[in-house]
């Protein structure tokens, strides 16, 4: 088991294929936008006190 083995980590990394062992990241949980939003909230109530 090692660079050879479809089925480990490594061997996913030295074939350049992805799976179950060795997801994609996805482009969805790259960006969140709504907790920058609330926290924007919360700075501009401070500085307006």
């Amino acid at each position: 088991m090692g660079k050879g083995d479809k089925r480990t980590r490594k061997g996913k990394i030295y074939r350049g294929s992805h799976g179950v062992t060795r997801p994609r990241k996805s482009k969805t949980a790259a960006a969140p936008s709504a907790p920058k939003a609330a926290s924007t909230a919360k700075t501009a109530r401070k500085k307006a006190s």
